[in-house]
């Protein structure tokens, strides 16, 4: 079972009416005082974290989406890649990819997501029971490549307890009308006698293409759109022409913006005492579009020897790219109860996975992309004294990965990392928190086809002051030093990516990538408010970025992975207060937001930093009813990297009403939203997509949550 981490209910929740307690959902896990449980395994305070949030009952259905990103993109901090509505990645502080671990109660997702922002993250949210995001230094502890921070999807494949019920059904269901969304899920779990649980849940996702406002396109890709139609209407290209206008004019869909997902897990576990086991074994599987850069089949003036070269290379620049996804997973989760000498618990968590996704061009097969891969923890639990409580463990990760066609821009490549960590915690007094974590970490990163292996060798630690005051304001500060080898994909990396339409360049000289970090953070209650906040900085010493070069390759724009120092800094909180509390109903103002800047050593901005956001809402609540409306302003972000869009600025309007229609219970909501009402056109700057991927328009949703 995963190691609980005691957290104060209005500094974990980032939605308000989260704080609501399901009991008859079984949502949460309460302790004796009546603090949330969460479960990130290694951590026992959330101090050292600096920053989480749990997104769970109405906070989750109301976000609820196929991809995790699109999930959690409202909480402070948090953004996603946007690639398309089937790929969408979190990114924690202006951080994504490697620097973002994404696990399944506690260990990695064990597929390619972090290889390029086109592949979708294999886990389905919507059999999820909660979703931890972890932020801050601490989160080191589940590897090197956690830097950014953490995402832990709780789904229960593998029974956390034991109900006390015959049986425990929980089911989700929801359509809107911008994508003919038609999605549900269910999780099932049945104690056979008072020790075993069997678990099955599945999901089925279905929509069409999205309709969005105005042009797909943004305004300067249109013109150049329009000017490319008028030089080939010269010419005498009338067909052309005419392709290139309909390209700069396509409004109110999006083309090839359909998804298609379905999953499936079964799982059992066996509880003795404070001991158990359990495992599972499940499938993922999704087929999703790939929206096309307007135009990216023309390349007027130039000249090919043979007119069929010309003839075929245009068919396949208009061709749309579908991906196949199917991930096979199996996991194991056991503790053992040690008794009350030095250690208290040996905790382990294995997880397995057979990935493979293949993208098609048209309907010719591309490229297939195969990782094969284990993930391994074993934690060794103190018994806590009265002021002393930490926690030591060993992690293992395998990964073969292979890319197999004409266009595989990755040479098959085996990674294994081994580390060794620890968490320990000290009460000064019954006021200040002394708290450290450090991790080392081996990485081994081969080639066979190429011939080359690279060794890398990582320390990374932290070190946290906490003070806490007698009505429970926490604040203090954690200084930080992480180290990050470099990735196969970062290494590797050779070749044309029809999906993400790059050419991109690895360097097999990549060193290792590390960052001093400071963070001071605030959180608990002030009067009847609550509030968390934090601002942090981290100093790069050679920073792996991917940077657009302004050169073409085989008519694709190419990008390397440079190397240079960085320097990141943001702010980020989150205010909510009790405008009106009058017993029966409650009135609530939420206001959060984010900022991050981010520059190379030469002053140069890094690619792709999130834009200054804020969100402001008002929510009401009763027995019965919930309400809700806010509003998320996001700025221009201007400050881009070179041959990068800049973005303007934009501003959602949202609103849902949520119902419990049965008296005294919770364990049925109903929910209407309204999203985006003014449907306005706007654009995430962290998408690679955003000059002809806007965010979804006008959409209109209804939701059942039950539980049983």
């Amino acid at each position: 079972m995963a190691a609980p981490v005691a957290v104060y209910a209005q500094d974990a929740v980032a939605e308000t009416d989260a704080e609501r307690v399901d009991d008859d959902v079984h949502n949460r896990r309460i302790n004796s005082e009546g603090e949330i449980v969460v479960s990130a395994v290694g951590i026992t305070q959330l101090d050292i974290l600096a920053g989480s949030a749990i997104l769970e009952s109405n906070a989750l259905q109301r976000n609820l989406d196929g991809q995790l990103g699109t999930v959690l993109e409202k909480l402070p901090g948090v953004s996603s890649s946007g690639f398309s509505p089937g790929a969408s990645r979190p990114i924690l502080r202006g951080f994504s990819g490697e620097r973002v671990k994404v696990l399944i109660d506690g260990i990695g997702a064990i597929d390619a997501s972090n290889t390029s922002d086109d592949h979708a993250v294999s886990i389905d949210p919507l059999t999820a029971e909660r979703i931890e995001v972890l932020r801050g230094p601490a989160v080191i502890l589940y590897g090197s490549q956690a830097i950014g921070g953490a995402v832990n999807v709780i789904d229960k494949r593998i029974p956390q307890r034991v109900p006390d019920e015959a049986f425990h059904l929980d089911t989700v269901f929801t359509a809107d009308t911008a994508a003919n969304l038609l999605q549900g899920g269910a999780s099932l779990d049945v104690p056979i006698g008072s020790n075993f649980v069997m678990h099955v849940n599945g999901s089925y996702r279905s929509s069409d293409d999205i309709e969005v406002p105005g042009f797909t396109a943004v305004p300067q890709l249109r013109a150049d759109l329009l000017a490319d139609a008028a030089q080939e209407e010269d010419d005498g290209e009338l067909e052309e022409a005419e392709e290139l206008r309909e390209a700069a004019n396509q409004r109110g869909t999006l083309p090839n913006s359909a998804v298609e997902t379905y999953s499936g897990d079964i799982g059992f576990a066996f509880f003795s005492g404070n001991s158990n086991l359990g495992a599972s074994i499940g499938v993922y599987d999704t087929v999703y579009g790939i929206p096309g850069r307007p135009g990216a089949g023309h390349h007027h003036g130039e000249e090919v020897e043979e007119a069929g070269a010309v003839e075929e290379e245009e068919e396949e620049g208009e061709e749309s790219v579908t991906i196949d996804l199917r991930q096979f997973r199996a996991d194991m989760r056991g503790a053992v109860d040690l008794g009350s000498g030095v250690f208290s618990e040996l905790r382990t968590r294995v997880g397995y996975s057979d990935y493979t996704h293949t993208e098609f061009e048209g309907a010719e097969v591309g490229t297939v992309f195969e990782v094969r891969g284990i993930e391994a923890r074993a934690e060794l639990v103190q018994t806590p004294t009265q002021n002393w409580r930490g926690s030591l463990g060993l992690q293992y990760t395998f990964r073969d990965f292979e890319a197999i066609g004409d266009e595989a821009f990755v040479a098959p490549n085996r990674t294994d990392q081994f580390a060794v960590f620890g968490l320990q915690e000290f009460d000064l007094t019954r006021a200040i928190q002394l708290e450290g974590a450090l991790r080392y970490e081996t990485t081994d990163v081969s080639s066979q086809p190429l011939g080359i292996e690279r060794d890398f060798n990582t320390l990374s630690g932290a070190v946290s002051l906490a003070y806490e005051t007698q009505n429970g304001l926490r604040f203090g500060v954690t200084g930080s030093r992480a180290e990050r080898a470099p990735s196969a994909e970062e290494l590797f990396a050779n070749g044309p990516h029809i999906a993400t339409q790059a050419f991109e360049i690895g360097d097999v000289n990549l060193g290792t990538e590390k960052a001093w970090g400071v963070e001071a953070f605030l959180r608990g209650n002030v009067g009847p408010a609550s509030v968390s906040f934090a601002v942090f900085h981290n100093a790069f010493d050679d920073f792996i970025f991917l940077s657009a070069t302004g050169a073409e390759e085989d008519d694709l724009p190419v990008f390397e992975f440079l190397q240079q120092d960085a320097d990141y800094f943001g702010i980020e909180g989150q205010v909510t207060v009790p405008l009106i509390d009058s017993g029966p109903f409650t009135l609530l103002a939420d206001l959060r937001g984010d900022y991050i800047q981010a520059e190379l050593a030469d002053g140069t901005p890094v690619p792709r930093i999130p834009a200054l956001n804020v969100l402001g809402a008002l929510e009401a609540q009763t027995d019965q009813f919930d309400a809700r409306i806010e509003t998320q302003w996001f700025d221009s972000q201007n400050d881009v990297a070179p041959f990068e869009s800049p973005t303007d600025s934009f501003t959602l309007v949202n609103a849902s009403i949520a119902w419990r229609p049965l008296k005294d219970r919770s364990n049925i909501t109903i929910m209407l939203q309204a999203d985006n009402i003014f449907d306005v056109d706007g654009r995430r700057h962290t998408s690679f997509t955003k000059d002809f991927v806007p965010n979804i328009g006008r959409n209109f949703k209804a939701s059942v949550r039950t539980s049983f």
